[in-house]
């Protein structure tokens, strides 16, 4: 196994390397002079020469290009042209707060949709089956703006329930925690359901599971121990290829509830122009996809004996 994994990372070196080119010449193309972005636009053009020199932008492409492969391979951005701070530390001050939004509320709406699943697999054709992936489409249609307002508005607002607004890392603090994680349950759950459902239902049209129903074994039986250890597949490839993204967090979510996480971080980012920090989570988010697909992967050997990692 060992020799596999290292030759996935090995690689995945051009992969990052592919991904470090198309980065930086999409920021090459649309970023403006930094010193423009530091000095404001009533700045003396030799005010802006001068910090253009000293930042390294009147420097050739492929140079700049350098630099910036340096940067992630030291995963050092430089300083925000906004803060003037070491985008490095911004980001490892964002991950907590991004991770106490986006951990438990992934977890959380896991098992309440794998739960669903196996309990519409259980009653499959049934009114409670129907009903339920009806639900789970209704709750996908609708626009996470809506749950954010609706939300806001009548839980916190008139119903006085819940904090609108704030972040606090203690135990005191989940309550302001409480409303964006029952937000993303409900923004994920529905596609989390219908995905895991027919993951279970593809499972119970295989000929091991009939073998099983002749043999006298009960649909309970069948469906806990053996056709949810054969469905840990599909439903591992969807869970941890999700885990990246929870790193760079929710930008709407964050935003709306004042929670200083990286999406809030990169939402302020893209407004100011400040292009270090774009890049960083870029790639930082970049990497993290291409380390949780090996995992995925190494995962599959775990679970199922009949997977060979060569």
């Amino acid at each position: 196994m060992w020799a596999y994994v290292i030759r996935r990372l090995l690689l995945a070196v051009p992969t990052i390397l592919g991904v470090t080119i198309i980065v930086f010449v999409l920021f090459d193309l649309v970023a403006p002079n930094p010193a423009l972005i530091q000095l404001g636009d009533k700045a003396t053009p030799e005010a802006v020469e001068a910090l253009s020199r000293e930042m390294g932008w009147d420097r050739p492409r492929h140079e700049r290009y350098l630099v910036f492969l340096d940067e992630t391979v030291t995963l050092d951005f430089g300083d925000s042209w906004k803060q003037n701070r070491p985008v490095q530390e911004m980001l490892v001050e964002g991950l907590g707060p991004s991770l106490t939004v986006t951990l438990p509320a992934f977890l959380l709406a896991t098992m309440f949709a794998l739960s669903l699943a196996l309990f519409c697999a259980f009653f499959r054709d049934s009114f409670a089956d129907r009903v339920t992936v009806i639900a789970a489409v209704a709750g996908m249609s609708i626009s996470s703006l809506a749950y954010i307002i609706f939300g806001q508005y009548f839980v916190a607002f008139e119903w006085n329930l819940l904090p609108i607004f704030g972040h606090e890392l203690s135990f005191r603090g989940i309550t302001f925690l409480l409303l964006p994680w029952a937000i993303w349950i409900a923004l994920t759950v529905g596609s989390e359901v219908r995905f895991f459902r027919t993951a279970v239902l593809d499972e119970m049209s295989q000929d091991y599971v009939r073998t099983a129903a002749a043999k006298g074994l009960g649909t309970r039986r069948i469906l806990f121990k053996h056709i949810l250890k054969n469905t840990l597949i599909p439903v591992i490839t969807r869970v941890v290829i999700t885990i990246p993204f929870l790193f760079v967090g929710s930008l709407l979510l964050e935003k709306f509830f004042g929670i200083p996480g990286l999406g809030d971080m990169a939402y302020h980012a893209i407004m100011e122009q400040d292009f270090p920090i774009i890049k960083a989570i870029t790639v930082f988010g970049a990497i993290l996809y291409i380390l949780f697909n090996l995992i995925s992967d190494i995962l599959y050997a775990v679970v199922d004996p009949r997977v060979r990692l060569k």
